[in-house]
């Protein structure tokens, strides 16, 4: 989950509601405060909290659970009967909390749901009043063989733990599907689309659940209707989320989504908004990281299509936003199928990308620079592409991807860097066996700075793919232009075998340069 990734101090203040009830709960030893039934309700969980922000709580208390239960077990490792007895008190409280709060703003439950309700809270019981009695021993022995039987329970309750909040995950993700199927209203199809993106979001397992439940189905559906054309976009970035795991994409083959996809592409009464959260449902169906992606057969006959409305939203795009999206696109259907680097070149894309490069507006990112620089990699495969970069000046442009550098030390803007100085020195080598292009990387003093790139790995941010990338294309423009090293550097760079030039740099020192 997404929670773990925020600040520790804000993680805390969200948490703190949820803790102190958890005390509250301890001194009342789990029983509600007798009143009225609508006023106790208040109590527990105000009105005024929507469906989203309620699921957003039950996934809250649900996490602190989940981690409550690790660290149990890593007490009772340590044979810490205190903390294990004071902690297990404590997960008692979340679960009655969790399954009373759910039971305020859920509209339907299940026969099923009560039963694992009653599990849990039984068990849960079971395991408090089990590692109460592990604290009046002493006997080492009696403790050593309690041990197993705790170990057992929690295993246990861990167990229907995780079956109650499936259930409950499945029951939300069906209740919202159902008002999207079934509601005509706009406000209403729009609440549960994003109470489903906020769903998706918390990662694979949840867009699995979705999926299962006929997610991409719906979502579809919504996406071929005009009376709901305003909430395309929201809808799109759903897909986009619910299409990183394999049912999502086996989904969207049933029911014919790449087709879909393309008419939203290709009609150009939608909004730019619609075409870029289209194009970004394209990236995330074509990644390379992927490995479920083989069963695509409809995208490739709807590629040129998709390619040629790619290729236009890039050429008119009117944000960086839009055009990452774009090209996010574009580079992944390059590893794709290599015919779309075929496709790329009738349309003038070369020309396009690099005319982008040159407004800061529009590439104003590494991650930009990225996408655009792993098609020109892919399509430097071509020999016809070298003209085209040519012209376009696009030898100027590779080098000064060379210089890459994160302006804010993100790790992920790092190492995006890292990739567009690799790729640039990858399309540099592969370009280089045209005399032309290799002629005018000598002319813009390319050579000095792959030997730069290899010689210090601060420049590089010590990355050893950077460092083979260039020492492949300092080797392709020496055997064109040998005039342009010096004899040390022909020595250490380019006259051994490439592994021992490698090992040589990848064990200098700074101070060495």
């Amino acid at each position: 989950m997404h929670l773990i990734q925020v600040d520790s101090v804000q993680r805390w203040m969200e948490d703190l509601k949820l803790m102190t009830d958890c005390e509250c709960m301890c001194i009342l030893q789990s029983k509600p405060i007798s009143v009225e039934k609508e006023e106790q309700n208040e109590l527990i969980l105000s009105s005024q909290y929507s469906p989203c922000d309620n699921l957003q709580l039950l996934l809250k208390r649900a996490w602190i659970i989940s981690t409550e239960l690790t660290r149990i077990a890593q007490k009772l490792e340590k044979n810490r009967w205190q903390r294990v007895h004071s902690m297990t008190v404590r997960v008692n409280c979340h679960v009655r909390s969790m399954i009373n709060e759910y039971n305020t703003f859920t509209r339907s439950s299940s026969e099923e749901m009560h039963q694992l309700e009653k599990l849990l809270v039984d068990k849960c019981s079971e395991f408090t009043a089990f590692t109460e009695r592990c604290l009046q021993t002493e006997d080492e022995e009696v403790l050593k063989s309690m041990k197993s039987c705790v170990n057992e329970t929690l295993t246990t309750v861990a167990q229907y733990f995780g079956q109650l909040i499936e259930l409950v995950l499945t029951l939300e993700a069906q209740n919202l599907l159902r008002q999207i199927e079934l509601s005509g209203s706009l406000y209403v199809t729009e609440l549960a689309i994003s109470s489903l993106l906020s769903l998706a979001q918390e990662g694979a397992h949840l867009c699995r659940i979705i999926a299962k439940e006929g997610g991409v189905v719906a979502l579809f559906k919504i996406c071929r209707q005009d009376c709901f054309r305003c909430l395309y976009p929201q809808t799109l970035r759903t897909l986009a989320s619910i299409c990183c795991v394999e049912e999502g994409m086996h989904q969207l083959e049933k029911v014919d989504g790449i087709l879909c996809l393309a008419d939203i592409l290709t009609d150009t009464s939608h909004s730019e908004a619609t075409h870029a959260e289209a194009a970004a449902v394209i990236a995330q169906i074509t990644s390379p990281h992927l490995t479920f992606t083989q069963h695509l057969s409809s995208f490739l006959e709807n590629m040129e299509e998709i390619v040629t409305a790619l290729v236009k939203l890039c050429q008119e795009a009117s944000s960086g936003e839009v055009f990452l999206l774009a090209s996010a696109a574009l580079a992944n259907i390059t590893f794709f199928d290599t015919m779309a680097c075929e496709i790329l070149l009738q349309l003038n894309a070369v020309k396009i990308l690099l005319a982008a490069c040159s407004d800061r507006c529009i590439v104003d990112t590494p991650y930009s620079r990225d996408q655009v620089i792993t098609i020109l990699a892919n399509m430097s495969v071509l020999e016809q592409c070298a003209s085209e970069i040519i012209q376009g000046n696009g030898v100027q442009l590779l080098i000064e991807m060379l210089f890459e550098k994160s302006s804010s030390g993100n790790p992920a803007e790092v190492a995006a860097c890292e990739r567009v100085q690799q790729k640039a020195a990858v399309t540099l080598a592969r370009l280089s066996r045209d005399p032309e292009v290799a002629n005018a990387a000598v002319k813009f003093s390319c050579i000095p700075r792959l030997i730069k790139l290899c010689r210090s790995p601060t420049e590089r941010n010590n990355s050893d793919s950077v460092l083979v990338a260039c020492l492949a294309a300092l080797r392709r423009l020496a055997v064109m232009s040998p005039d342009g090293l010096e004899d040390s550097d022909f020595q250490q760079l380019v006259k051994p075998r490439l592994v021992d030039s490698f090992l040589l740099c990848t064990n200098m020192e700074e101070s060495f340069v």
